[in-house]
Order: C-alpha cells, then sequence, then structure tokens
C-alpha cells in the first residue's frame, strides 16, 4: 500500500534490526506491566534490543550488560544462547537471550521486581 499524505511516516527499515520476541506468557504479562507503568524506559530496553542487543561487537552500557556466572548463558530450544540484562529503573529488569545468527532476542523476563535468580 503506497503512503499518502496524512498518513504516519514508517521508519526505513535497518538491516542489522533484531527481532525482539516474547519467549512465553509469563514474559508476555511482564512485558505487558512494564509498557504500562514504565513506557519510556521500556521503550529504550526495546530499542536497545532491537539496534544494540550486545551479541555484536559494540559495547552496551552500564544499564545494559551480560548477566554473570551460572545466569551467563540460557536455553532456547537446545541452543545456548548469551543472556543479557537491562536495567529498566532501579528494580525492574528485563532478561533476554542474544541469538546473533537468527538475530532474535528472546525476553526471558520482564518485570518489575529483581528476577528471584540473582536473590
Amino acid at each position: 500500500m503506497t503512503p499518502k499524505r496524512g498518513d504516519d511516516a514508517a521508519p526505513p527499515p535497518i538491516n542489522n534490526e533484531y527481532r525482539v520476541v516474547l519467549d512465553d506468557k509469563d514474559a508476555a504479562r511482564g512485558w505487558e506491566d512494564l509498557s504500562r507503568q514504565e513506557a519510556s524506559n521500556t521503550r529504550w530496553a526495546y530499542e536497545q534490543m532491537r539496534d544494540n542487543p550486545g551479541c555484536r561487537a559494540t559495547p552496551p552500557n552500564g544499564r545494559h550488560s551480560q548477566l554473570k556466572r551460572e545466569l551467563k548463558t540460557g536455553f532456547h530450544g537446545n541452543r545456548e544462547l548469551p543472556q543479557w540484562q537491562i536495567e529498566v529503573t532501579g528494580s525492574a529488569r528485563i532478561w533476554y537471550l542474544c541469538d546473533d545468527e537468527k538475530k532474535t532476542c528472546w525476553i526471558k523476563h520482564a518485570g518489575r521486581a529483581h528476577p528471584k535468580q540473582t536473590e
């Protein structure tokens, strides 16, 4: 469909964009909650995953880092992938697996509290 006057301009595609995918229903519920409660910070997190997920050489910033020790990786299907965290607020977190081969970020956790694994 050809855009016409008054239509919203669609962003041009970027060849190196990653898909951002909710891994399960808990991640989906958490994402919806974060999107309602912390819209601008959740949008920033989404853009980080889409444009600079950490799989590539560009180092993320202090609010976006790979998890450490036993949480450094996680599984999607039978594939072990690097696991990253984005600090949405002081306590809200998003954890995702970075699949560089498929250019996809699989959101494993999204919530307004620290995941229990880090307590």
